[in-house]
């Protein structure tokens, strides 16, 4: 044990460093049994490497053939550190060097060097005898310096530490001779020294002691027990002295190996041969040998990668204890029976979608413990994946990218990896590597239609769903998150967003506003739809959004104008015949569509079957032709309906006289009184009084007649007022078909402006269904001026055209 610590303390003094230039393999020489957590050598400073380097490049120490790891590094020192026990006993047995190969890898790129380390021996083994009891039996008639043969010490120690020599307990009868068999190992003869007597002592008993040259020198020791017989002098002898012999590593159990053949020349029992090894070694373990017939025979495992030869001595024995000894030697041969076997070295997972071709994505090692063309290994991967292997260095394939990955074609990839030895027949394996791909923030959203309409009626409530739009974007987690929003912009003048709004997580537009038809019939706006991907990426659409109309406008009347307490009258001649055109009711709708289709009706009249109305032209025509029993005033209530639904209407009154000229038109204030204050009551009243008027009134109405024709007839008014064109609102529109402001009509209006209480209308039509033209009331400014003569105020004619 002193020795033993001894070397330890002084074991790294002892370490060298061969770098051989050519193969770049570094080499240790250490002894064994040193501790666990000693160091070997510092293998970053004998390469040259930078100690920052070794963390990053993922250096490491594995095996070469992937058995027990004896050595590991230390990261931060770079010192190869022993690991794991070394006993070169149990490592070489009796071989004279002793090496453990180790490999040091590195990544990034990938390095390889070769660690031998040569494994110095020390005496930490004592010599040991077979038997601890040597059994001999000597014929009394041995002569002196007659030898025998003793049982070699083994030691497994090797060199100077192995046995070196024997000793004999001091006697009378025997002294020690020291021998040297052909292999190098040193054994033991008993020497006669003195004649035995068996009738004085017939047993002895010996001390024999086996040392070997180590410092401190270890030994061992064993008894003789010397048994004085009757003289045997010839002892076996083999056939021959060294046998040789060769079975594959797959032999089974019991197979015979080799026979050994001894003979004896002496007869009877000194003739009887016992076979059997003469070591304390493994070899007992795997063979077995017929002590009787010599027969050695397979009794383990054989495996030719553990050991691919066996060194045995074996000995010969008669009944009497005389020996011989041969060597017997078997060589196994190899035969392709380990399958090549995968290791996964480093593998980077997940990777990015976008990575070049040609990028490492991880190492592969394969190992075959088998020799030659056994032991050689071929690797591929199964079609249809893209990656391929790249040869490395010995061994080591890089698994690399061939082509541009798509993570949202192809996520994970399964990639089956196998290797094939070239032995007959080959043995092959397989290994699955998983591999992710990672996603990259590649694809926009993108929309489902390339453009979107919404429709939405008008007056909605505020916050109403208008559409929703939709984008889909493949990429994964936030890249594939979609977040909608409106892009800036205007509608008449104001930020689209006072108009409309989208919810960012769902896509929904909502109307911030209630729309009027009138005064917004379309729009658009633009949504974007964006990922929260880094950078983010971003797709828009347009979506028009469309606004119904709704009946929510009652027709307006533009003529005859409900203006205050004046009234406009129409004048119709006597003469006028059935179909005559005597006046128009003129209305729009602010609505469109269906929504302003007007249609007129009259609801009452004073002479329900003297007048009709045009149901969409609004023209007022007499049914027949006017008769003296007549009323001269006629009141028409008109009502205008448009075709929504529900429809709206709205009514009118239009005031007629029946008369040639207006000197027979009595005065005209009153003539709408029954009409602007028309309540219950005043048509009870008006019914009661109608009888006793209406004979003064006809008679009245006669005179009026009678005493125009007389003269020419004078306009009563003070001038003529044209209805100005602005008076049309700009937002109506007139729909064909409604015949609210047909163009085939043009009418001739002359209106009073001296009265307050009262307006009056003479109309003229240039259709051709209306009177003729000496029949109207139309005069130019000169006629008027002769009518009335002197009269400071003279009246002036105003055209008034109604255009489409």
């Amino acid at each position: 044990m002193e020795y033993f610590t001894f070397v330890l303390q002084c074991g790294l003094i002892f370490i060298f460093v061969d770098l051989s230039p050519i193969s770049g393999d570094v080499s240790y020489s250490i002894p064994e049994e040193m501790k666990r957590g000693s160091v070997i050598g510092n293998i970053a400073k004998d390469l040259g490497l930078d100690l920052g380097t070794l963390t990053t490049r993922k250096a490491r120490i594995d095996t070469e053939d992937n058995t027990l790891q004896y050595s590991s590094l230390n990261l931060k020192t770079g010192e190869l550190i022993i690991h794991d026990r070394i006993d070169r006993e149990s490592l070489c047995a009796k071989k004279s060097s002793c090496v453990v190969k180790q490999e040091f890898v590195l990544e990034s790129p990938l390095e390889l060097h070769r660690i031998n380390i040569l494994v110095q021996d020390i005496n930490d083994n004592s010599p040991q005898f077979k038997d601890e009891s040597l059994q001999i039996e000597i014929q009394e008639s041995a002569v002196k310096g007659a030898s025998f043969m003793l049982d070699e010490a083994h030691d497994g120690d090797i060199g100077e530490n192995t046995v070196q020599g024997y000793s004999l307990q001091q006697n009378d009868n025997f002294k020690l001779h020291v021998k040297m068999k052909p292999g190098g190992r040193k054994y033991g003869e008993l020497v006669l020294n003195k004649e035995l007597d068996r009738e004085e002592k017939k047993e002895l008993v010996l001390m024999l002691t086996a040392f070997d040259g180590g410092s401190p020198q270890r030994s061992g020791t064993a008894v003789i027990h010397v048994t004085v017989l009757d003289a045997n002098d010839n002892a076996p002898m083999f056939t021959e002295n060294m046998y040789k012999a060769s079975l594959p590593e797959s032999a089974a159990l019991d197979t015979v190996v080799i026979t050994v053949s001894a003979t004896d020349e002496d007869e009877g029992m000194y003739a009887e041969v016992i076979y059997s090894f003469d070591q304390v070694s493994d070899e007992n373990q795997v063979f077995s040998m017929d002590p009787k017939t010599g027969e050695v025979k397979v009794a383990g495992l054989i495996d030719f990668e553990k050991e691919s030869s066996y060194e045995m001595q074996i000995s010969a024995k008669d009944g009497l204890g005389m020996a011989t000894y041969a060597t017997l030697t078997i060589e196994v041969t190899d035969i392709n029976d380990n399958t090549p076997v995968i290791h996964l070295k480093s593998i980077s997972s997940p990777i990015p979608e976008n990575i070049p071709p040609g990028t490492e994505v991880g190492i592969i090692n394969v190992q075959d413990r088998d020799s030659e063309s056994n032991g050689q290994v071929r690797c591929s991967l199964q079609q249809g994946v893209p990656f391929k292997l790249v040869p490395s260095i010995k061994n080591y394939y890089s698994l690399v990218s061939t082509g541009q990955l798509d993570r949202e074609v192809v996520s994970d990839y399964n990639i089956t990896i196998t290797a094939t030895d070239e032995g007959s027949p080959p043995l092959s394996s397989s290994k699955s590597v998983q591999l992710s791909v990672a996603d990259i923030n590649d694809n926009p959203p993108v929309f489902e239609e390339e453009s979107y309409s919404a429709y939405v009626s008008e007056n909605n409530k505020a916050g109403s769903t208008l559409c929703s739009v939709a984008a889909r974007d493949p990429d994964w987690r936030q890249n594939g998150t979609v977040i909608y929003s409106l892009l800036a912009g205007e509608v008449n003048g104001a930020p689209v967003s006072s108009y409309v709004s989208v919810n960012g997580d769902t896509g929904v537009i909502h109307a911030v506003r209630s729309f009027d038809y009138e005064q917004l019939r379309s729009f658009k706006v633009q949504v974007m739809a964006r990922d929260n991907g880094s950078p983010p990426l971003s797709s828009n659409v347009t979506v028009s959004v469309f606004i119904s109309d709704v009946n929510d406008n009652a027709p307006q009347i533009l003529y005859p104008a409900p203006e205050g307490n004046s009234f406009m009258t129409e004048l119709v001649p006597k003469a006028a015949h059935g179909g005559s055109l005597v006046s128009k009711v003129i209305a729009v709708d602010a609505d469109s569509g269906q929504n302003a289709w007007l249609s007129y009706q009259i609801v009452k009249s004073t002479d329900p079957g003297l007048f009709t109305i045009g149901v969409h032209s609004g023209e007022i025509r007499t049914q027949r032709d006017i008769s003296e029993s007549d009323s001269m005033k006629q009141n028409l209530i008109v009502s205008v309906k448009d075709n929504g639904q529900p429809s709206l209407s709205a009514t009118c009154s239009m005031y007629l006289l029946i008369s040639d000229n207006l000197a027979e038109v009595p005065e005209l204030k009153d003539i709408s009184y029954d009409e602007k204050n028309s309540k219950l009551t005043s048509y009870l009243i008006i019914a009661l009084v109608s009888v006793s008027t209406f004979f003064l009134t006809f008679i009245i109405i006669i005179l009026g007649v009678r005493f125009c024709r007389r003269r020419k007839p004078r306009l009563l008014f003070d001038g003529a007022v044209a209805i100005p064109s602005a008076y049309l609102p700009p937002n109506y529109a007139d729909v064909d078909g409604t015949g609210t402001l047909r163009s085939t009509y043009n009418y001739d209006a002359y209106l009073t402006t001296g009265s307050r209480t009262s307006d009056f209308k003479f109309v003229s039509s240039y259709n051709d269904n209306t009177l003729p033209a000496d029949q109207t009331l139309r005069k130019s400014p000169s006629d008027f001026a002769d009518t009335f003569g002197d009269d400071s105020s003279p009246e002036v004619g105003l055209e008034l055209i109604f255009l489409k």
